[in-house]
């Protein structure tokens, strides 16, 4: 049974009630402005993200967030007196405040033994002979569980491949992990060696 109008602005504005706009805002800042790594975001040239990887990076985050839509963010940009971030074309950035400049300077940590990897089934035969590589990012993005490697290897396909990576036994061979958060975690380049097929 397809949602009625009137049952889709309900789910919004339930969100927005549970969480006001103000922790909304702070949040999109955070993510858009400071340390997007942790949301599992890549920030272009110019700051830009897809709005709906921030939606999806969002809703993972904050399991209350579950129904959060485009046009809760719209709403936050609409009544906010700052305007601190520019909704265009379907893509989001914050304006200004920005403090991710050049290469991130992250903290070392030892990784739990396992990590994950979500990706198109495409990349997989690469990834299993050249390793793991941060391509236009600055790290290797990693996951700390199954569920969130899974949320993140959809965004490459609808039926992504998960790689798990002996995490501990790469550290102990040199490879550098840093501090993400409880779901994310980030690498220097991972050789094909430490990866395997779930």
């Amino acid at each position: 049974m397809q949602l009625r109008v009137a049952d889709l602005l309900a789910r919004s504005f339930k969100v927005m009630n549970n969480q006001s706009l103000q922790e909304l805002s702070r949040t999109v800042s955070h993510a858009l402005r400071h340390e997007p790594w942790l949301y599992e975001l890549e920030l272009d040239a110019q700051g830009w993200v897809p709005v709906e990887d921030l939606l999806q990076a969002l809703r993972l985050q904050r399991p209350e967030w579950s129904d959060l839509a485009l046009s809760d963010v719209e709403d936050m940009i609409k009544r906010s007196d700052k305007q601190r971030h520019e909704l265009r074309a379907h893509r989001i950035r914050a304006r200004y405040g920005h403090s991710v400049t050049g290469k991130l300077a992250m903290t070392l940590a030892c990784p739990p033994p396992v990590l994950y990897h979500g990706t198109s089934p495409g990349a997989v035969t690469l990834i299993l002979k050249e390793g793991l590589l941060p391509m236009k990012r600055q790290y290797v993005h990693l996951s700390g569980d199954q569920e969130t490697a899974l949320a993140v290897g959809q965004r490459k396909a609808t039926h992504p491949v998960i790689l798990c990576v002996a995490a501990n036994d790469a550290y102990n061979h040199g490879i550098h992990f840093y501090v993400g958060n409880v779901h994310v975690w980030l690498a220097d380049p991972i050789p094909p060696q430490f990866i395997r097929e779930r």
